[in-house]
């Protein structure tokens, strides 16, 4: 069975930016607010799907290259 065509990461992340900004401002109705919300948990899940499958990818990667874990990005201040 196909896959409906997806939301690219950056593009689910950006219209869930724009539906908190929307529902932040407080100027749309409780229903307006809860289809608002609704989309946003899709949203989300979508965004934590990708980045889950994006640090399997990363993991298996490394794991062909001997390294067994990920680490830490060092922070940079």
């Amino acid at each position: 069975m196909p896959k409906r065509n997806k939301l690219d990461f950056e593009s689910a992340l950006a219209e869930l930016e724009t539906l908190v900004s929307r529902m932040e401002q407080g100027e749309v109705s409780l229903e307006e607010s809860l289809r608002l919300y609704e989309r946003g948990v899709k949203l989300s899940q979508l965004c934590q799907e990708t980045l889950r499958d994006a640090e399997q990818k990363v993991q298996i990667l490394q794991q062909k290259q001997g390294k067994e874990q990920i680490n830490d990005f060092p922070n940079e201040e």
